[in-house]
């Protein structure tokens, strides 16, 4: 059986630290399928797959296309997709519709929308049709034109203050969880302790229910820029590189496709009558 909601809030009430990665494609999904508790397939796509600058133009059917892809590449793995922009803001009923639309059309388990106390009708009502939703709060890449760029949020007294209203508020709205993005990691661990529902970080510090990364930016294929709360695990983008400037070499030289990589003729002395 896939993970769930219950399995965030049993991990939670364990103790247990959840792994989140970003996702958008069959091939990636299935190797990451067991091996981390939840995938999120992020408007984030908007820059790692579409070459946008920002998640501002990703569309409801995009999030759909990857959102399918990587749900038929996954068993075990709960999968949770995002609402790009503008597609719950303009009514409730417009909110529900596309929920529902992702819900119907990738077979994902829950939907992930940005915003705190301004979206909790939104949420509450997609929670009520049985649409589960994660929540997001901090640095939201939808409103990066409102922030005036990629700034950390919860910087004040304030502002830390707003992000724990508006916590609580998703959390009372029916969100199973909430994503902390670039905040301080103090006002992290303040919103992870008062929650009943798990945070999943991302430049939010240890203290947070579990983490979630662009595994673009972990891996080191996706080298438009670093964040600073990004670690790459493994650097397979440079390997790629070397691969292909390997078989561009091999291709130039003739050394492939050999033999063993061909297809042979039992007789192939019958070619001959064709010259």
């Amino acid at each position: 059986m896939r993970n769930s909601v219950l399995t965030f809030q049993k991990m939670k009430s364990e103790g247990k630290k959840i792994s989140m990665l970003t996702c958008y494609d069959y091939s990636t999904a299935k190797l990451m399928d067991g091996n981390i508790d939840a995938i999120l397939v992020g408007d984030s796509l908007g820059n790692t797959m579409l070459g946008l600058g920002d998640t501002i133009p990703v569309t409801v059917d995009n999030m759909i296309t990857y959102g399918a892809s990587v749900v038929r590449g996954t068993e075990t793995t709960m999968i949770v997709v995002d609402m790009p922009f503008m597609s719950y803001q303009v009514s409730m009923e417009q909110a529900l519709e596309n929920a529902g639309r992702v819900m119907k059309e990738t077979h994902c388990q829950a939907i992930k929308l940005e915003g705190g106390a301004r979206v909790c009708p939104q949420i509450k009502a997609m929670v009520d049709a049985g649409i589960p939703v994660m929540a997001h709060l901090g640095l939201t890449p939808q409103s990066i034109n409102a922030f005036g760029g990629c700034r950390v949020q919860g910087k004040t007294e304030d502002a830390a203050k707003e992000l724990l209203e508006d916590a609580y508020a998703v959390q009372e709205a029916g969100a199973f969880s909430v994503v902390l993005e670039c905040i301080p990691a103090p006002v992290a661990a303040l919103i992870t302790s008062k929650l009943d529902i798990p945070t999943i970080g991302i430049g939010g510090g240890t203290e947070c229910d579990g983490q979630i990364l662009v595994y673009q930016d972990m891996l080191g294929t996706f080298t438009d820029y670093v964040p600073k709360f990004v670690k790459q695990f493994a650097n397979i983008g440079e390997e790629m590189v070397k691969a292909f400037k390997a078989y561009d070499e091999e291709v130039k030289n003739k050394t492939f496709p050999d033999d063993e990589h061909s297809f042979q003729m039992k007789n192939e002395e019958a070619l001959k009558r064709l010259y």
